[in-house]
């Protein structure tokens, strides 16, 4: 099981995630400022991020993107949530590794988590 970071500004989608991975096993971090992403991924390293896209203070695109000019940190899997009609090309452009439509499938999301914390653990 993995160490999962959850970034969203919507506090019952935080709360859902969070319980869906923890449900599986996971030990999971939500967080609600995207402000708070980086320095909390340099702390405590976790095995991967979720983050929505559209939030106040960071937007996930501009929190990836800082992500990935960290060397410390830049093969950190990261998975984005998003209702947004463009949300796909945007996380993909910042440098996203996965996307998931909002409101999402429970098992798409672990489906997509496993798949991710495995190849992780294989760099």
């Amino acid at each position: 099981m993995g160490k999962i970071l959850v970034c969203d500004d919507e506090q019952e989608i935080l709360d859902i995630t969070q319980l869906i991975l923890e449900d599986s096993g996971h030990d999971v971090t939500a967080i609600i400022n995207s402000n708070e992403v980086v320095s909390h991924i340099e702390n405590q390293q976790p095995d991967i991020l979720l983050i929505d896209l559209w939030m106040p203070g960071l937007s996930g695109d501009q929190v990836i993107t800082q992500l990935r000019t960290n060397i410390n940190i830049i093969n950190l899997p990261i998975i984005v949530i998003s209702a947004s009609k463009d949300g796909r090309a945007v996380a993909f452009a910042a440098g996203a590794d996965d996307f998931l439509e909002k409101p999402y499938d429970m098992d798409a999301l672990l489906i997509m988590v496993a798949k991710h914390l495995e190849t992780h653990r294989q760099i």
